[in-house]
């Protein structure tokens, strides 16, 4: 096997790691480079930062509102529910995003336990 490639040998898995480290490190510190120069107060960023949360806000709307997988043999009304408690916890927290996020689970699990449990 003469010129080919063997990646079961030693020396041949280190070449690898090496290339991939090398690969992910450019990418990385040509990024750190690039970022140096963006202004974040500019109109684009702007723009960007908006449709970043703009689609954000879509998928959760769209997995609260037409769900897949199990999630979609839930309630509307326990899940619209769930959120509307985490909603008022995140405000009422002052804005914390973990009471918010926990509270709204914990509400959301709560939720479908008694209706299994046929409470509701």
């Amino acid at each position: 096997m003469t010129g080919s490639f063997d990646i079961s040998s030693t020396a041949a898995q280190w070449v690898m790691l090496m290339l991939a480290i090398a690969a992910t490190y450019l990418w990385r510190g040509l990024g750190t480079i690039i970022a140096a120069r963006i202004d974040p107060e500019s109109s684009l960023f702007q723009w960007i930062a908006c449709v970043a949360y703009g689609l954000l806000a879509a998928l959760i709307s769209r997995i609260l509102i037409l769900p897949v997988g199990l999630l979609a043999k839930s309630e509307l009304v326990d899940r619209l529910g769930a959120t509307a408690f985490g909603f008022v916890l995140y405000f009422i927290f002052k804005r914390n995003v973990g009471v918010g996020t926990l509270s709204a689970a914990a509400a959301f699990m709560a939720l479908v336990w008694a209706r299994a449990e046929g409470m509701i």
